[in-house]
């Protein structure tokens, strides 16, 4: 077969869509010496994607997403280029592509909390895109041979939302690489200005994230602990300013620091000299931070709610986002109990074992097969 995959949300680029795009590439290449594969990438991620397989060739198709230039011209790209099977990796699916695909569903969090709050755009210009947003998913959804999700969660809440068949859906769990060794020096935490103790979180700051209530929380838990600050790690945009905007207003600037993006092979210090992972989201599809946190050893604190539990499982402690008091009991339980700390840990390792790259690999050729 030929296969296409749209890549172009490939690497750090694409953000969370961005590591599922990579991994599910890079591991293809490890397990397929049958088929061939055409990665359709943009100018920002061309560089990034460099094929270690004979039968894996790159085209650019620089057509931004969400975009009235990404439904007239990706068609055409693809049909140039002659494949079997189109894989697109987020459910943006040109309404004018009428080949045989395969769609990955990651979350539907725009049907379950859409806000005018989670965009720049007016009111009104909110309302038509939420509008072209249920449109396109609704067919891709409907029109696509095979859906993936990536985790039963999210198979859920397709199932939920909209009408197709459970026959028709795929999980296959992301995972996380193998931990990067970390020096014990804290140089790297120095570089963005990060002080000891710290909670760590790592994501946007879109509102179903809950940093506000978190940063509610925090301002609780700074009154018993004084010496502890909270480091948000996320690239500096529109979501992220307007918290600082919060944190000036409450007075907490010398205890949440945020660090801006920062790169892979930083991450892991971070992840390494924290106190405990938080994640007090409303929604996630799968949690991969999280996930990754655990691999270096931190415990984790996070929401009771949507995918969390099915993919942490024994390796957190779980609050009810939407309750400042329990945010606050939660995290401030943990730090106090090393015992149950070092048993978060313990889990978090195991839970790691138990997701692997390979095996979502493997799982989707199986599906392009089927």
């Amino acid at each position: 077969m030929r296969i296409g995959i749209d890549a172009r949300f490939y690497g750090t680029y694409g953000k969370g869509l961005g590591r599922y795009t990579q991994k599910l590439i890079e591991n293809l290449e490890k397990v397929d010496d049958q088929n061939e594969y055409v990665i359709f990438l943009r100018k920002e991620n061309w560089e990034d994607y460099q094929p270690i397989n004979s039968r894996f060739t790159k085209v650019l198709a620089d057509y931004r997403w969400y975009t009235i230039v990404e439904q007239f011209f990706m068609p055409i790209v693809i049909w140039r280029h002659r494949v079997d099977i189109m894989h697109f990796t987020h459910f943006n699916v040109p309404f004018l592509y009428f080949g045989k695909f395969v769609v990955t569903i990651h979350d539907l969090i725009l049907i379950k909390y859409p806000t005018a709050r989670a965009t720049t755009l007016g009111p009104l210009f909110y309302r038509i895109k939420h509008a072209a947003y249920m449109l396109i998913i609704r067919s891709a959804i409907w029109r696509a041979k095979k859906i993936i999700a990536v985790s039963e969660y999210t198979k859920k809440e397709i199932l939920k939302y909209f009408r197709t068949s459970p026959e028709k859906i795929l999980v296959t769990y992301e995972a996380v690489d193998d931990p990067i060794k970390v020096a014990e020096d804290k140089n790297i935490i120095r570089k963005y200005s990060i002080k000891s103790p710290y909670l760590l979180y790592v994501g946007n700051a879109y509102p179903h994230k809950n940093i506000d209530g978190l940063l509610a929380a925090f301002k609780r838990i700074i009154k018993i602990k004084p010496n502890l600050n909270l480091v948000l790690v996320g690239k500096d945009d529109y979501f992220f300013r307007r918290l600082k905007q919060t944190v000036r207003r409450q007075e907490m600037n010398r205890e949440v620091i945020f660090t801006g993006f920062v790169t892979d092979s930083d991450l892991p210090s971070l992840y390494h000299h924290a106190e405990l992972y938080i994640f007090p989201s409303f929604c996630e599809g799968f949690g991969l931070p999280a996930l990754e946190a655990c691999s270096y050893g931190l415990p984790v604190v996070a929401s009771d709610n949507s995918s969390l539990p099915e993919i942490l499982d024994k390796a957190a402690v779980y609050f009810d986002p939407h309750q400042e008091d329990d945010i606050y009991d939660k995290v401030v339980s943990v730090l106090d109990d090393k015992s149950l700390q070092d048993r978060l840990i313990k889990n978090g390792y195991d839970r790691v074992r138990f997701f692997s790259w390979i095996k979502m690999a493997e799982l989707t050729l199986k599906l392009y097969k089927s």
